[in-house]
């Protein structure tokens, strides 16, 4: 083999490396994100077009370099004449191209296919951050629509207590009136009363006095007509 085609097998080896640990579970999709984000790889991306395209380019004419190879030895006619060398020789050289033709072939499709799995694994790890920031927005504002909620419930339930210690105040008040109004009553029945009972007492005294007017008009009626008796 050599020196174009083992440095082409070497990077076919390489490829089919790469290929594992992209789609083995070896590292997550953020580890990914972080090391194609790294300094040194965002250095080289800036001229990543040029080496992509140079490497193919390099890939694509072996790879015609082995087709070219492969229909050559391929026309060879065989005679009875041709000596046994000559037909290992040419079946060496066909089995070579055939070789190359599968190296520089793999080697063009492993490209494409690594790079469309790092553009894949860049847009997993964007999309995971993006669901992740969603989930934190979606928590928070759930957080806060239930930290609403309870303020709500919660002056909802001042206000009940303050209509409950409202309508309590406005009882007692009617309690306070209704009470102040029988006392009134109580205060102007005890007055009642008691100039009922003033009256009774002078109306007694009254009476009093009459009874000893007349029982003392009685006792001087008595004692004069006891004295007229004698008299007679």
């Amino acid at each position: 083999m050599s020196l174009v085609w083992t440095l082409i097998a070497g990077f076919l080896y390489s490829e089919i490396a790469i290929v594992l640990l992209l789609v083995l579970p070896v590292a997550s999709p953020y580890r990914w994100n972080r090391l194609f984000k790294s300094k040194f790889l965002a250095m080289l991306g800036q001229q990543a077009h040029i080496y992509f395209f140079l490497i193919m380019g390099v890939l694509v004419l072996s790879l015609l370099e082995a087709i070219r190879e492969m229909r050559k030895y391929s026309s060879f006619e065989q005679t009875g004449e041709v000596h046994l060398n000559v037909e290992m020789q040419h079946s060496m050289r066909m089995f070579r191209a055939q070789r190359n033709f599968y190296i520089s072939g793999f080697a063009v499709f492993l490209v494409l296919v690594i790079r469309r799995l790092v553009t894949l694994v860049s847009a997993q790890a964007n999309l995971l951050a993006q669901s992740e920031a969603s989930m934190k927005q979606a928590q928070s504002a759930t957080a806060a629509a239930r930290s609403l909620m309870e303020d709500k419930k919660t002056e909802k339930a001042k206000e009940a207590g303050e209509d409950t210690t409202l309508n309590e105040l406005n009882k007692l008040r009617e309690r306070v009136q209704e009470l102040t109004s029988e006392l009134n009553r109580e205060k102007k029945d005890k007055e009642a009363v008691k100039s009922q009972a003033e009256s009774i007492n002078r109306e007694y005294d009254r009476l009093t006095e009459e009874y000893s007017k007349l029982q003392k008009q009685i006792t001087i009626g008595g004692a004069n007509k006891s004295g007229g008796d004698k008299d007679d």
